[in-house]
């Protein structure tokens, strides 16, 4: 149950960060947006704590997840370091899009990781 729950965390902040940027033209916007963009930064460092909180079984599953993109950009959020707009871009763009594809594709292929047991 434990991994259904993280997942639907991650699953959750990765949605809500493509809400967020959806309507955007670009990475300008989203760092003109002080609002925005602590949402977004909320969300990803939400996703990279429970990333890091995974079983090594579950990352074994997800071997393909970008593990030290998400502990460098957890480490970066988590000590409020700047400059970090790079980091930031390459969450919403590339970590956000791979990890949640990656979660869908374990979901189909071995749900048992993600049924409810009492």
């Amino acid at each position: 149950m434990l991994p259904r729950m993280q997942c639907d965390i991650v699953r959750g902040c990765g949605e809500a960060i493509k809400t967020l940027t959806a309507e955007m033209d670009g990475e300008e916007e989203l760092f003109a947006s002080a609002n925005t963009l602590a949402c977004v930064e909320l969300s990803l460092l939400a996703m990279a704590q429970t990333m890091g909180h995974l079983s090594p079984a579950l990352c074994g599953r997800l071997a393909w997840v970008d593990w030290d993109g998400w502990q460098a950009l957890r480490g970066l959020l988590e000590r409020d370091v700047q400059p970090r707009r790079e980091e930031v871009w390459y969450g919403v763009r590339s970590l956000v899009p791979a990890t949640l594809h990656l979660i869908d594709q374990l979901r189909r292929h071995e749900p048992v990781w993600f049924e409810i047991a009492y």
